[in-house]
């Protein structure tokens, strides 16, 4: 039910006089006011201590008069704002959506240029985002630079990572505001293409906590026809700028009016639970634009593609004795080929056996031989498998089996040969019976110049998801831009990557042991995150006894991911072999849900340690994630959430007690026993370790 409020003031056109909106908790507060010069500024306070000083807001575009100053009042409208929905997939089987809104409509003097700024603010903070409404005055024009500001009051500890236009997957850095540089980043850190353009600009979400334990959390939502929001910081005054990503040419976004920026966010509490628990980027992005979500499913799978990770296979059929375009010449096979008929089929069998959905195949296209490094355009048709993959019989075969087969597109980063093929590759899919693909956008982007953050590609990635709607599809997008809410309007952009993600644990310096403790605090905010955990054999030695790389968790941390880190696309990443010799623990991957009706925060920390439960959709059983960060950490969780009155039984996985990501970090403990809700339990978990309990009703 939606309950919709609203009160309209008038002012006349001169009036420069503060205006104010408060959370209906009444904790946060957020007041406009023009400048002497016309210029907007905002400022936010939590219980009634600032927290974000009068900062400017505005524009400047190219060839036309900056949108900063000389603005006038024109009207100002509040209202509130408090309805329940429900996600097709999701951490709760309903959200409330619920703030109190201030709507200020400005025009500027000698322009006659209208701008409205509207202001939402929630129980866990605000966001504000710029309106042009249709006007002779401005049709068409271009961003140069938006200059919104976030301008803090004290040098903050914040966990950052560097402001690449082209990639996000770098570990996250743990320092105070003051000694962000960029410069001083490892770049030996696996990632392919590199574009940072400053030594002071970090990515957008950026999660921060004062000496006194405020929690803020600057972000952006529902980026639509609009660049990547980075933020350029002050270093010394602890204020940052939007930095927005630009193009080939070094502008920043073309709009024509009617049209609206995205939502810039703050997020506020004392409580980091609020924070990780947050649906305010969901609620920013507009509701679900597919009528029929029926075909939208949660998916548990295996694939091939650890292998490769790990150096057992390759993802091309030739090797780099045919370094020529695979699409047209001849082939000779290599013999490491993964993505072989037969390979297939032991995947389906061992998904049907264990009661997964779907089965990911990578490198079953012709077009992996040389194309890395090289920025060609015509790599992929995204259609033609290599002469050891059979299309057609292995769609048969996983049909036989039960098990859906997801289609893997790896672009090469050339965008416009993925658009032009585009519809060729749905109708394949829909052929062969694949209901969801995972796309891949390695390398640098073509048409050349553009940024993967840019506003064409940001534009790209939304229009895949629209188009994959059409041929009732889902997409799980690897190497895009970060999520920010854009899974509510379309429910079928079931997951993304864009993100430091697991397999850096097989070939380069890896995650640190903290690193699954900041994603929920930031990049999960916008959305689920297909981050392959599950991994076994921790140690990459086993594989090569050269090799020194390793994941830095234990075992049972692999485990509580499946629940720590939300995603309905969940992947149990390791080798079916592996997961035979390990087969107790691999039982809690096979009974984790991916969709939840409830989902409660008990403990959480960024960069620390996070306790999650969540409530599997349409049952009694509950699963339990807890995980730490290089420290080892004992503590007790109350059982309160369980149904009152009611037994389960209590399977717990564990670290050992001489476990240790780094030492031994493939020991673990399996025990049972009944509890209730009135229950409690000690967790002990490893340096870099977790837990995993899975509650299943029994009375």
């Amino acid at each position: 039910m939606k309950h919709l409020l609203v009160a309209l003031v008038l002012f006349s056109t001169s009036y420069i006089g503060a205006q104010t909106a408060v959370s209906p908790s009444k904790k946060i507060e957020v007041n406009f006011k023009l400048s002497a010069t016309g210029q907007p500024t905002y400022s936010v306070k939590y219980n009634n201590n600032t927290v974000v000083e009068k900062s400017a807001m505005g524009f400047t575009l190219k060839d036309k008069a900056a949108l900063t100053t000389a603005f006038t009042l024109e009207k100002v409208e509040n209202s509130s704002f408090n309805e329940s929905w429900k996600p097709v997939l999701g951490e709760q089987a309903s959200i409330v959506n619920r703030y109190n809104e201030l709507k200020v409509a400005l025009i500027q003097k000698e322009s006659n240029i209208k701008m409205t700024i509207f202001f939402r603010v929630f129980d866990e903070g605000i966001a504000f985002r710029y309106d042009f409404p249709k006007q002779k005055e401005l049709n068409y024009f271009i961003i140069s630079d938006e200059v919104s500001q976030f301008n803090l009051t004290e040098n903050y500890k914040a966990f950052w990572l560097p402001g690449d236009f082209d990639s996000n997957e770098y570990e996250y850095n743990e320092t105070k505001l003051s000694a962000i540089d960029n410069s001083k980043i490892d770049m030996n850190n696996g990632i392919g293409v590199k574009s940072i353009p400053g030594k002071y600009i970090v990515q957008s979400p950026l999660m921060m906590k004062s000496d006194a334990g405020l929690y803020v959390n600057i972000f952006e939502a529902a980026v639509v026809n609009y660049p990547v929001m980075h933020l350029n910081v002050d270093v010394k005054n602890f204020d940052f700028t939007a930095q927005l990503v630009p193009n080939a040419i070094g502008d920043k976004a073309y709009l024509q009016a009617p049209c609206v920026s995205p939502w810039r966010t703050i997020m506020i509490s004392d409580d980091a639970r609020d924070i990780v628990g947050s649906k305010m980027i969901l609620n920013l992005n507009d509701p679900s634009k597919i009528e029929d979500t029926s075909w939208i499913k949660p998916m548990k799978y295996v694939g091939i593609w650890w292998e490769m990770h790990v150096g057992k296979s390759t993802w091309d059929f030739a090797g780099s004795q045919n370094a020529q375009n695979s699409l047209t010449q001849d082939l000779i096979p290599s013999g490491k080929h993964g993505a072989t008929t037969e390979n297939t089929k032991r995947y389906i069998d061992f998904a049907a056996k264990h009661g997964f959905d779907g089965v990911l195949v990578e490198g079953w296209n012709v077009g992996w031989e040389d194309w890395f490094g090289n920025w060609k355009e015509e790599v992929f048709d995204f259609v033609t498998p290599y002469p050891d993959f059979d299309i057609a019989a292995v769609s048969a075969y996983a049909k036989s089996k039960n098990v859906k087969m997801i289609m893997h597109n790896e672009t090469s980063g050339s965008v416009s040969n993925f658009e032009r093929h585009l519809d060729r590759n749905f109708e394949n899919m829909v052929k062969y019976g694949y209901p969801a693909t995972k796309t891949g956008y390695v390398g640098k982007i073509i048409p050349r110049g553009e940024f993967h953050d840019g506003q064409s590609m940001v534009n790209h990635f939304n229009f895949v998801a629209r188009r994959a709607a059409d041929y009732k599809l889902m997409v799980n997008s690897h190497e895009s831009t970060r999520p920010t809410g854009y899974s509510r309007t379309y429910p079928n952009f079931i997951a993304a990557e864009a993100a430091r993600g697991n397999e850096f644990n097989a070939w380069s310096n890896g995650n640190a042991p903290m690193h699954e403790t900041i994603l929920p605090f930031t990049r999960l905010l916008g959305g689920p995150m297909d981050y392959t955990p599950g991994i076994f054999e921790i140690k990459m030695n086993h594989y090569d006894k050269s090799k020194t790389e390793q994941v830095h968790t234990t075992l049972a941390k692999q485990l509580a991911l499946y629940v720590t880190m939300y995603s309905p696309l969940q992947m149990a990443a390791d080798l079916p072999e592996n997961y035979e010799k390990y087969s107790d623990a691999f039982q809690f991957i096979k009974d984790v849900a991916v969709d939840w009706d409830d989902s409660k925060y008990l403990e959480a920390e960024p960069g620390d340690y996070l306790t999650v439960v969540r409530k599997a959709k349409g049952s009694e059983d509950w699963f339990l994630g807890a995980i730490t960060d290089e420290n080892a950490r004992n503590t007790t969780v109350s059982l309160e959430f369980l149904t009152k009155g009611k037994k389960y039984k209590a399977t717990i996985y564990a670290d050992a007690k001489d476990a240790d990501w780094k030492a031994n970090p493939i020991a673990y403990k399996i025990s049972t026993l009944t509890v209730t809700s009135k229950s409690k339990l000690k967790l002990n978990l490893a340096a870099g370790g977790g837990t995993a309990i899975s509650f299943q009703l029994i009375d």
